[in-house]
């Protein structure tokens, strides 16, 4: 199944916050644990995932670091702040709002069967 690109687009910053309230990260781990998450479902790219990062860091909802990696190679890291904290708390809160009005109409409409 494809995801529509605006409803990736909307889950993203509850994703990186979640994921981020799981430990600290870096991108490629980022990228990893959403198509876990997802069952293979959604598959972000880098294009896509790093402006949310910058975006993110910018509102003051994570920190970054960089961390020299086993391999010798430099990562940045990617860390929740006490305000991503309380933005996750409030995604979080909206996210429920949507799926249990979703969950409701759904309820009364069942999807039809298609043969």
């Amino acid at each position: 199944m494809n995801l529509s690109k605006d409803l990736v687009a909307a889950s993203s910053t509850p994703f990186v916050l979640s994921i981020l309230a799981e430990g600290d990260s870096y991108g490629y781990a980022i990228l990893r644990r959403v198509r876990e998450l997802s069952g293979g479902e959604i598959e972000w790219t880098d294009g896509m995932l790093y402006p949310v990062l910058h975006r993110l860091e910018r509102l003051g909802h994570i920190e970054a670091r960089w961390e020299v990696a086993e391999t010798g190679r430099q990562r940045k890291y990617y860390r929740l702040t006490t305000d991503g904290k309380a933005q996750l708390a409030v995604e979080r809160r909206q996210w429920q709002a949507v799926d249990a009005a979703l969950r409701g109409i759904w309820k009364l409409h069942p999807a039809p069967r298609f043969t």
